[in-house]
């Protein structure tokens, strides 16, 4: 090694030694919440990075649900982290999956569950399932070694369900196991309110909803169907005092202000009667392929064949196949993302965690459980 070498060697590894230090300096004074969001985001690029996309009932989605649940909340927390198996068929197929979980015992009778789901779908189309739903696994992974750290007032359980993009199959099961014995979940009281985290960054707007007044029709009949409105206006409470931009969505035929259809993992927990809160990122306004149900998530023109920016639709409906569509599409990558939107990803991501984070700490209790 020349004395030249040497030196230029020396000066990289201290420059490598400072910048280590300086970033765990930076690290160690940010807020919890702004903790969270930093790893989160961390722990998305590992998920792309080792993952990718995650079909229900696929090794990539089972390494997620075990590999990573084992890194971030068993390793770090010292608490017992749980699964159920969940068997479930498609075409003719009989697949695997499971639910994972974590509970973090609080001093009241109050339960908050905070689901997210771990597969994806679209993998043809070129999707990681980044924000359907990679950044919200990572949100809870993340969240979770902060709860370790806190002493709650409610208890708080965080569950990763498998095959959501299939059927619902995971919140089914998981629901069900609750129905059948009401401790299921490691003791904890039956769930007083659950919040569903799908799809929250990348769409237009940040939306809470509650559930259609109107029982959802996967819920056959069951008279425990609860359409409350609590966990929401609560959550929006929270967001107003903190000025956080989150918001109901318009009214729009077939879609009640606020309200939202039975198509993710709330569903199941508001047909076993349990007051349910669902954050997503999307955009109500805009007159997709089925009207204004929200399944168009942004206007950028670049995810359009042709975009009608004053009416907020197509040019040419029966022509159209992009349809401001992220989720399910080539669109739902990491690397896609940054370059249509630099910085909403993490901007919406560190609301949602400042959301999440000022409702878990505020001082009012859930109300105890009905069943």
């Amino acid at each position: 090694m020349t004395r030249t070498f040497f030196l230029i060697h020396l000066l990289l590894v201290t420059q490598l030694l400072f910048s280590s230090i300086s970033l765990a300096h930076t690290a160690s004074t940010l807020s919890p919440s702004a903790q969270v969001s930093t790893q989160s985001w961390q722990i998305l690029q590992e998920i792309v990075s080792e993952n990718g996309a995650r079909p229900a009932g696929s090794s990539n989605e089972r390494q997620l649900l075990h590999d990573f649940t084992n890194r971030y909340w068993s390793q770090s927390t010292g608490l017992a982290v749980n699964s159920q198996p969940v068997t479930f068929t498609v075409k003719s197929n009989e697949k695997h999956s499971a639910n994972v979980w974590i509970t973090y015992p609080g001093k009241s009778e109050g339960h908050l569950v905070i689901g997210a789901h771990a597969d994806s779908t679209g993998e043809d189309e070129g999707s990681q399932g980044v924000t359907d739903n990679g950044i919200a696994v990572a949100l809870l992974l993340a969240l979770g070694q902060q709860l370790s750290t806190m002493e709650l007032n409610d208890s708080v359980t965080l569950v990763l369900f498998g095959a959501e993009e299939v059927g619902l199959f995971g919140s089914q099961a998981f629901t069900a196991a609750l129905q059948a014995d009401s401790r299921f979940l490691t003791g904890a009281p039956f769930p007083t309110a659950m919040i569903n985290l799908d799809t929250i960054a990348g769409g237009d707007h940040l939306y809470v909803h509650s559930p259609t007044k109107k029982t959802y029709k996967r819920c056959d009949k069951d008279d425990r169907y609860n359409s409350s409105a609590s966990v929401r206006d609560s959550l929006l409470s929270v967001a107003s005092a903190n000025a956080l931009p989150f918001s109901l969505h318009p009214a729009f035929p077939g879609f009640p202000e606020g309200e939202t259809g039975e198509w993710s993992d709330h569903a199941p927990f508001a047909c076993a009667g349990i007051p349910v809160g669902y954050i997503e990122a999307t955009n109500f306004s805009i007159n997709g392929r089925d009207g204004y149900d929200g399944y168009s998530q942004t206007l950028h023109p670049l995810l359009w064949d042709c975009l009608d920016r004053s009416e907020k639709t197509a040019c040419n409906p029966d022509q159209e196949q992009r349809w401001g569509y992220i989720w399910h599409t080539q669109a739902d990558r990491l690397d896609k993302l940054n370059q249509l939107y630099p910085k909403r990803l993490r901007a919406q991501l560190n609301a949602v965690t400042e959301l999440l984070f000022n409702f878990l700490t505020s001082d009012k209790s859930l109300p105890p459980a009905s069943n």
